[in-house]
């Protein structure tokens, strides 16, 4: 028997102020609870878009038309739904400890006391593979690496056990080797933990590692969606086939390079 869908998303289209053109045009699209969808598409595809449309992040003078259903209660950002930014510089607090930015979803969202909360906060820096959690409560994201800053705003997305995470582009801003290291981390926290994971990416190569499904967009618009294995190895479009050829080199996994 075939699980209900998570979402159901009809007909989405949103519009920023000014634009020529919607960012995102008549999408539809279902996603089934405990997989992962890797969104892929050049730049301006609109996949930023959709994922802020998803998580309830969108400007306030952005319009929204179609409709977004979700199989149980609509999900709340923070609580229910964990979002994971391109630049983590930007996304964490330069003020506050570490410490603090991560126990503060537990403490408002699981009615924690701080002393609780950074409890948790010490524990999640740890489930993240980051050295000596206890030290980095009281540091601050100016002394960390881009990567344990990544680290630390995977931790603090996770904090009030979301049942999804959704990370934007969230290796873009890294060097190879790091971008590599915080894709096995997310891959190992949604199956841990029992996640959906919507990644937002333009890299096919990292998306064929992580994603159980693909969808690609471009231009706004849906043009092709299923399993991983058959968009990567039989898509049906020439955008997606496109895509895939712009990736054909010696780093990319064979599945892709054995593309027709």
């Amino acid at each position: 028997m075939s699980q209900s869908p998570l979402c159901t998303i009809q007909n989405l289209t949103v519009s920023y102020p000014g634009a020529s053109r919607p960012a995102l045009q008549d999408l539809s699209l279902s996603f089934q609870p405990k997989r992962k969808l890797a969104i892929i598409g050049e730049s301006g595809s609109g996949k930023s878009t959709f994922a802020k449309a998803l998580a309830g992040l969108l400007p306030q003078r952005s319009t929204l038309s179609g409709t977004v259903s979700w199989s149980n209660a609509v999900p709340r950002p923070g609580r229910d739904i964990g979002y994971v930014f391109q630049d983590p510089g930007a996304s964490l607090n330069p003020v506050l400890t570490i410490g603090e930015q991560v126990a503060e979803g537990a403490v408002r969202h699981l009615a924690l006391s701080w002393q609780q909360g950074f409890a948790r906060a010490r524990d999640l820096l740890d489930e993240v593979q980051l050295p000596h959690p206890s030290g980095l409560l009281k540091a601050y994201p100016h002394q960390l690496s881009g990567g344990q800053r990544q680290r630390v705003a995977i931790a603090a997305a996770i904090a009030a056990n979301p049942g999804i995470l959704i990370a934007d582009e969230a290796t873009s801003a890294l060097d190879t080797i790091t971008q590599a290291a915080i894709a096995q981390l997310l891959n190992r926290l949604v199956e841990q933990n029992g996640m959906t994971l919507i990644f937002i990416t333009h890299d096919i190569a990292l998306a064929s590692r992580l994603a159980d499904d693909i969808a690609v967009l471009k231009s706004g618009r849906l043009v092709e969606t299923g399993p991983a294995s058959t968009i990567l190895s039989h898509p049906k479009d020439a955008y997606t086939n496109s895509l895939l050829g712009a990736h054909l080199d010696l780093t990319t996994p064979p599945l892709i390079r054995s593309n027709p």
